[in-house]
């Protein structure tokens, strides 16, 4: 053997026997051992197999294919997210470029609208929607867990209750004044739709132990853990406000304006397929999501979403 191999193999050693293992068993494993494929590492037929049509209209499939390309890519900003904030010595080049990683994902989100806006026929569109009800992109919960884990939990909540609520309150109290749970509530009586019923049945106990698991290592509180003169930093705090801008104007801006397309295209009745006011729940200046305030003017917060 030459000297590589003997190296590689003492290495190797090493590794096995930290963790109570025969280097040799391993060693034989591998004679048996498939080459890997792309195929196999990439679970391509897995993935290629996820796509079910309810109906027979062929753009349904461009729906279907385009939301679940944004869970992916949600899943991908939520991986960088946890890098960041369960940190324990985290250095401000690290989390510069982590943020940068995540915005360029949502960077990517916000300019593929087109995909969907203007890669579906109307009228098959308001056809296949049909059979959706009562679904929504309301009910993406990935989107959720990366509001929980961008920001102070105040900041979700309903503008209209924030200041009947502090740090003491407790997560339950405050998951039923955050700014979403108006979207799915009769404003007459105050009950729950069934769209937001469901959604909480299967993901508020996961959305309450990520409430409080964020409370105090989301982006913003890492940020302020940073040194003084680093969160001073142009280039971070431009790097910051980007983020803000991009996931609570920038993409929800593209998103509405799509969604305008079609239910507003005089096919159907207007109304969203969860039975949300869609268009005050999805617009910036009704809703005021807003990641890091401190960063913002007071005329940029007072003016927060007017100029879409």
């Amino acid at each position: 053997m030459n000297t590589e191999t003997t190296h590689l193999i003492e290495e190797l050693e090493k590794k096995f026997d930290a963790i109570n293992q025969k280097t040799d068993t391993h060693l034989e494993g591998l004679l048996w051992s498939k080459p890997i494929t792309y195929w196999d590492y990439i679970q391509t037929d897995a993935l290629l197999n996820l796509q079910t049509q309810r109906t027979i209209l062929p753009d349904e499939m461009v729906f279907i294919m385009y939301h679940q390309v944004n869970e992916l890519l949600f899943k991908m900003i939520l991986w960088e997210i946890k890098q960041v904030c369960h940190c324990e010595k985290l250095e401000t080049k690290f989390f510069a470029e982590r943020l940068t990683r995540i915005s360029r994902y949502f960077d990517m989100l916000t300019t593929s609208f087109d995909i969907m806006g203007d890669g579906m026929e109307v009228e098959q569109y308001m056809k296949f929607r049909n059979t959706l009800t009562p679904a929504s992109g309301f009910q993406s919960a990935q989107y959720r867990l990366i509001e929980f884990s961008s920001t102070d939990l105040i900041n979700l909540i309903d503008y209209r209750f924030r200041a009947t609520i502090d740090r003491n309150t407790p997560y339950s109290h405050a998951f039923e004044h955050l700014y979403w749970q108006a979207a799915g509530k009769d404003y007459h009586t105050g009950e729950k739709s069934y769209l937001i019923l469901e959604f909480e049945r299967k993901y508020k106990d996961e959305f309450l132990r990520y409430m409080e698991e964020y409370n105090t290592i989301n982006i913003w509180q890492k940020f302020k853990e940073l040194p003084e003169n680093d969160q001073k930093n142009p280039d971070l705090v431009a790097a910051m406000r980007h983020y803000d801008k991009t996931v609570n104007i920038t993409w929800v801006m593209g998103h509405l304006n799509a969604a305008k397309k079609y239910i507003e295209s005089g096919h159907g009745s207007g109304e969203a397929t969860g039975g949300s006011d869609w268009k005050k729940y999805m617009h910036p200046k009704y809703q005021r999501r807003i990641f890091f305030p401190e960063l913002w003017s007071e005329s940029e917060l007072k003016n927060w979403g007017e100029d879409c």
